[in-house]
């Protein structure tokens, strides 16, 4: 059942329609846990990245050269089949990271690290121009930024065996790539500091992030 907010958004919308918001991070930023906590406030659905039966991350993890490409690859039509399967869902929906992130940030990085080749690199560029052509941009983009810390930290507490051999390195550079492409990207966003918040364990700092979210939503479907 919507929440009484999710009724209001409705009554007071003006031809537009809010279909769903996504939540985009690093690793560890905490999508999941956001994705999960806002479903339930807002009384939407969440789609949670598809991770833990990949059959190439383990071996990713292992030997980013060799598999770099085939673990691409498989995020991006995995993330481009949930995506078509989200927008012909009903109801409004929250998103666990946005299939941009494939191309603007993970296979970015792999390529300008060496460990994708720039022939893998552009056709792998080339696929994804012709996917995003057919989907809708989220109608709000939420960035969780994190500090590596932050990240390293809940990386730990997870404790998902193929995450141990993550180094400092990596999350530095994907952060980097991380606020290159939120200064660049074009649509609706909202971008949330969580280094000094515990919006998992901290029903005020949820409260936060919520207020956040709300006052977004309300100014673009008043």
């Amino acid at each position: 059942m919507a929440s009484n907010n999710d009724q209001e958004l409705t009554d007071h919308s003006s031809g537009d329609e809010l279909k769903f918001i996504s939540i985009a991070g690093n690793i560890g930023a905490g999508k999941s846990s956001l994705t999960g906590l806002l479903a339930r406030h807002f009384g939407w659905q969440p789609v949670y990245e598809s991770v833990d039966d990949n059959p190439y991350l383990s071996d990713f993890y292992e030997d980013m050269r060799r598999w770099s490409f085939n673990l691409q690859i498989y995020f991006l039509s995995s993330r481009f089949r949930h995506q078509k399967k989200m927008l012909e869902m009903e109801g409004r929906i929250v998103q666990d990271r946005t299939i941009y992130e494939d191309v603007e940030i993970f296979a970015k990085n792999l390529h300008e690290m060496g460990l994708m080749s720039d022939r893998d690199f552009n056709n792998y560029h080339a696929l994804f121009e012709e996917m995003v052509n057919y989907l809708q941009a989220p109608n709000l983009l939420i960035y969780i930024r994190a500090q590596v810390p932050t990240l390293v930290e809940q990386i730990q507490q997870r404790g998902r065996d193929y995450e141990n051999t993550i180094r400092i390195e990596y999350l530095e550079r994907l952060n980097r790539l991380y606020e290159d492409w939120i200064e660049r990207y074009p649509h609706e966003k909202l971008i949330i500091n969580t280094d000094d918040l515990d919006f998992v364990n901290n029903d005020e700092d949820l409260g936060r992030i919520i207020e956040l979210v709300e006052q977004r939503l309300f100014g673009l479907f008043n």
